[in-house]
């Protein structure tokens, strides 16, 4: 449910007619040209982050589960435990594949997220370094002490500070700082695109 009223969310904010010249000003994305819609510039650019994180994402999850002696099949399966409890470990492949299914809509909601915020905020894509390391951190702080605790996951790991910090730096650097940088690409491009 609480998944389906954030891609309502975010549909409403990209087919609003809401005064976007004024928020279009500072930031190119954003700005109509003859031929190319905003909306196929920001679906671009958002599936193109979104794609990005979710196979660094995926990776750093398997590279972490192989280091600490686990499967990286059941790291997705873990993924699935969030939706429909425990018993998503005893489900095989499907529960794996809906896992990943549930990482990549994570990745791509998240690359929304940044979207939508350089929109009312271009500092987001000028200053992409630093907004995307922290931005990253963000999420992590908000995977983990928000949705986890609402999902049906039964208990959190204990707290682990090696984890934890291992944790939120690989979600800064491959998570966040990925799709600041795409997003930036997206619109210096099309900057190219405009004034070329």
């Amino acid at each position: 449910m609480k998944t389906l009223l954030s891609f309502n969310l975010i549909y409403r904010f990209f087919s609003a007619n809401v005064s976007q010249e004024k928020i279009m000003n500072e930031n190119i994305l954003a700005r109509p040209v003859e031929n190319t819609s905003s909306r196929s510039r920001a679906f671009q650019a958002i599936l193109s982050a979104g794609l990005t994180v979710g196979v660094l994402d995926g990776l750093f999850a398997t590279v972490s589960a192989l280091v600490s002696g686990g499967s990286p099949f059941r790291a997705f399966q873990y993924i699935t435990v969030g939706l429909i409890g425990i018993e998503a470990l005893k489900g095989g492949t499907t529960t794996f594949l809906i896992g990943l299914l549930i990482h990549f809509f994570i990745a791509t909601t998240v690359a929304a997220i940044f979207y939508a915020a350089s929109l009312k905020f271009p500092v987001l894509i000028r200053q992409a370094v630093v907004w995307g390391l922290l931005y990253g951190a963000a999420v992590y702080l908000v995977m983990y002490y928000v949705v986890m605790p609402l999902s049906a996951i039964p208990k959190l790991p204990a707290f682990s500070f090696t984890m934890f910090l291992k944790d939120i730096i690989g979600h800064a650097l491959l998570v966040g700082l990925p799709s600041a940088l795409i997003i930036r690409r997206f619109a210096q491009s099309f900057l190219k695109d405009v004034s070329g």
